[in-house]
């Protein structure tokens, strides 16, 4: 890891990022760090994907991007050296791949100031064309924002977790602790894309707290966990009696509504006997980590951009490119429609100074921050409404009539806000025992192989 001297002590920052949209957060990092920060940080950027073939190729592309960064703003070549790239592999679907992460990152890595999940499977079967021909032309702007047409797959599952090693690991067979009764065949389904976007960074992000706490006294900094969801996390597609979204036609969008839950309800008083619990500082295996404040959990999302998440003929997506571009022009805030600049919301949460953040959470309430344009694409951060929630948690705040509001959508009540409370308090209640459940049968495993 990169550092120099700041007045005396040392700065690093240090960012963790999954693949997919997090090309383009990690372009965006570069830029704004090398032109907003002082020249005497460093930045370390981790990129995981999942296999060494395409983390090269990553890692590539990211230095490429840096020289061409640096010579357009006309900094010394130098400066280059203030950025140092590395990747590493994980697989989101398996716990093993992401305890494996996890210990590596524990043994050489000193800390991490942020961590970016950015997660986007989707298990997208399809699209249902009729339906989307009848909206688009109907209802252009609400049918391109929350389109009812996208098809999805239930009951996707991940590969049984123990029952079997990825070649990552060798062609071992991995094994149950008898004493602690857990046997391959007990062990529960996982959802395959409540996995990819939430558990597996879930698990990953409780392992790494030591890294994530690991302040010294004086930095007013506080490790931040930022979550990229979805404009698409809409209320009814997820019910806390099918957490895991397995028998949801909508798990992706459940699986991002659950992440608005996790995020929005993780500093309020009912949650906190388990969101506590679970941000609490391990002690690593090298020893006891240095802990000033918790990290805390942001949430954002990169408005509606053009990726790959729907597989698309090439044509219908340069179509479909330009039907975003149409609806920025009828007046959506929300279509940022590159990746780039879909990246700004995340990357404002992971550089913005704590005391800005906390200054806007004190008199606003914690949001939902999303990557937002005007009609000329001028970009912009913007909080975003949410069903419970509102735009801050706060009854009785709400900004008058917005641009980009889902049509129907109700100004907050208190009911509502106390409904989301008490759902906030029981999904963290499911998470926790899921977790310690999982890490269990982790540990049952590491066991067994010591």
């Amino acid at each position: 890891m990169c550092s120099v001297g700041v007045g005396g002590r040392k700065q690093t920052r240090s960012e963790l990022f999954a693949s997919g949209l997090g090309f383009a957060i990690c372009c965006r990092l570069i830029d704004e760090f090398l032109h907003a920060h002082p020249r005497q940080e460093n930045l370390t950027l981790i990129v995981t994907t999942r296999d060494a073939t395409k983390g090269n190729d990553t890692l590539t592309r990211l230095n490429a991007h840096l020289r061409k960064s640096v010579s357009a703003s006309k900094v010394a070549l130098a400066n280059t050296e203030r950025v140092n790239l590395r990747f590493e592999t994980v697989e989101l679907t398996s716990l093993l791949s992401v305890r494996a992460l996890e210990q590596k990152l524990l043994s050489d890595t000193p800390k991490l100031d942020a961590i970016i999940l950015n997660a986007g499977y989707g298990a997208f079967t399809g699209i249902n064309w009729p339906l989307a021909i009848w909206t688009i032309l109907t209802d252009w702007v609400q049918a391109m924002t929350w389109p009812k047409y996208k098809l999805s797959g239930k009951g996707n599952l991940t590969d049984p977790q123990l029952s079997y090693m990825p070649s990552a690991f060798g062609s071992r067979r991995a094994s149950y602790d008898d004493t602690n009764g857990m046997t391959v065949g007990s062990e529960p389904p996982l959802g395959a894309v409540f996995c990819s976007n939430v558990f597996g960074h879930y698990l990953l992000c409780h392992g790494l707290a030591p890294l994530l706490s690991n302040h010294p006294a004086s930095d007013d900094a506080r490790g931040r966990i930022i979550w990229v969801s979805s404009l698409e996390a809409t209320s009814e597609t997820f019910s806390c009696s099918d957490l895991q979204g397995i028998e949801s036609p909508k798990s992706y969008e459940s699986s991002k509504r659950l992440t608005d839950i996790l995020a929005l309800t993780s500093t309020l008083p009912s949650t906190s006997r388990w969101a506590d619990h679970y941000l609490e500082t391990l002690t690593s295996s090298k020893g006891t980590f240095t802990s000033t404040r918790k990290p805390k959990m942001y949430l954002t999302h990169p408005g509606i951009c053009s990726t790959g998440i729907v597989a698309l003929p090439l044509i219908l997506y340069y179509l479909m490119t330009s039907a975003f571009y149409i609806c920025r022009l009828l007046g959506s805030p929300w279509h940022t429609t590159r990746a780039y600049t879909g990246a700004c919301a995340p990357v404002w949460v992971a550089l913005s100074p704590q005391s800005q953040l906390d200054s806007l959470e004190k008199s606003q309430g914690p949001a939902k921050w999303g990557s937002a344009t005007d009609t000329m694409g001028t970009e912009r951060v913007l909080r975003t409404e949410v069903e419970g929630w509102g735009y801050g948690g706060k009854v009785g705040d709400e900004p008058g009539k917005r641009k980009g509001r889902r049509r129907g959508a109700k100004d907050l009540t208190q009911e509502a806000r106390e409904d989301f409370e008490v759902l906030g308090r029981h999904c963290w209640e499911r998470m926790e025992g899921l977790r310690e459940e999982w890490e269990r049968r982790l540990d049952g495993v590491e066991g067994t192989e010591s």
